[in-house]
């Protein structure tokens, strides 16, 4: 089969991807979670407002897929979806489901605690507050460390900073474990935006550093979305001892992650689904203290990621599963909700591209197969 196509804005040949190294077990160097999308069901309604119609074995088979390459899993999070067509009964199905092909395999895994079940118009902080305990007893059931989310309910009813932590240390009081904070900047979720009490990022960061001041002994860490390095390292130099950051900066993630003589950057990552496998061997690299090689296997990466997570940044899941697609995760591009509809030909055809500079397609034969198809439903002919 050829690996040249021609694609509307010109000709392209597929590489063949380096060679990476075989899995070992986890990763030692850094604590690291690939945040993983759901495989819809393409035969089931997955349209717009429709239940999410969830592919199972596919879903769990990606799953031991990223624990087969040392890394966590981090489950029900925004790359699945999660309130972007995952509705709860399908998350808690999720939740379960991951919690018991973690403890069959030994893997690594968190998961999303949330406020999405409620149907309440106006919910006061009492209600939002027993949803997060309702969603916390599904994950520590499964068996994941919790991650307590941003709450879009939380951003809407808060009247300032004190709401939150009043709310928040009800919760964290009620994990029978240290918990993931989740500060979820609002270019990933625009209902979000004010979250601490405060639009002004920096009165935000010291509500969170009086949280985990207050809460250090019972908070495993923060994972930080706000496409930020400086804001981060900042905040990672201001935890307390033994509360660790776990960047979400799908922008700048080599340079966090590597870090500095201050410290580094654990990682919790949309962006560690579609290049797993490179990431993972990276990430041995730097476990082995080879600084380069860990640069040479990174670097390519970010061009892609920055593509994927272009503004309006909440519709990276389609590219992500774009990118499953294309590598033979999945056997279709079909998403709950029917978010394949997110990204427009050009922008996927650039995917495409990228993806392939990565070393993120191990089947470039499959790869090129496959785009030539989307392309042909696009009236393209590649």
């Amino acid at each position: 089969m050829s690996l040249e196509l021609r694609l509307p804005d010109g000709p392209h040949r597929l590489r063949t991807p380096a060679a990476l190294d075989v899995p070992n077990g986890p990763i030692t160097s850094r604590i690291v979670y690939a945040a993983a999308h759901v495989v819809a069901d393409p035969l089931r309604e997955n349209g717009p407002g429709a239940p999410a119609a969830v592919d199972w074995d596919t879903t769990l088979a990606f799953r031991r897929h990223l624990w087969s390459l040392g890394l966590g899993v981090a489950d029900a999070m925004d790359t699945a979806q999660r309130g972007m067509g995952l509705d709860w009964p399908a998350t808690r199905e999720l939740i379960t489901r991951s919690g018991a092909e973690a403890r069959a395999v030994g893997g690594r895994l968190a998961c999303g605690v949330g406020t999405d079940q409620l149907a309440l118009a106006d919910p006061t902080l009492h209600d939002i507050i027993g949803a997060y305990r309702e969603q916390l007893a599904v994950v520590e059931d499964a068996g994941a460390r919790p991650i307590l989310m941003a709450s879009r309910a939380m951003a809407a009813v808060a009247k300032g900073p004190e709401d939150y932590l009043q709310v928040y240390g009800e919760v964290i009081d009620a994990a029978g474990q240290p918990v993931i904070l989740h500060w979820l900047g609002e270019m990933f979720d625009p209902a979000l935006a004010g979250y601490w009490g405060h639009t002004d990022l920096d009165d935000a960061t010291n509500t969170v550093l009086d949280l985990i001041r207050e809460n250090a002994p019972r908070i495993d860490g923060i994972k930080v979305s706000l496409l930020d390095a400086d804001r981060e390292i900042a905040l990672r130099r201001a935890l307390p001892e033994g509360v660790r950051l776990y960047t979400g900066d799908d922008f700048n993630y080599p340079d966090l992650i590597r870090g500095d003589e201050a410290g580094h950057s654990n990682a919790l990552l949309g962006i560690f689904d579609p290049i797993a496998a490179v990431a993972a061997a990276a990430l041995r690299a730097l476990d082995a203290g080879d600084t380069a090689r860990y640069d040479a296997l990174m670097e390519p990466t970010l061009p892609l990621a920055r593509h994927l997570f272009a503004a309006p940044t909440y519709h990276y899941k389609t590219g992500v599963v774009f990118v499953a697609w294309l590598s033979g995760h999945q056997s279709h591009f079909t998403m709950v909700a029917g978010a394949q509809s997110g990204r427009s030909v050009p922008h996927l055809t650039e995917l495409f591209r990228l993806a392939d500079a990565a070393g993120v397609l191990p089947d470039p034969e499959l790869a090129a197969h496959r785009m030539r198809r989307f392309l042909h439903l696009a009236g393209v002919d590649a």
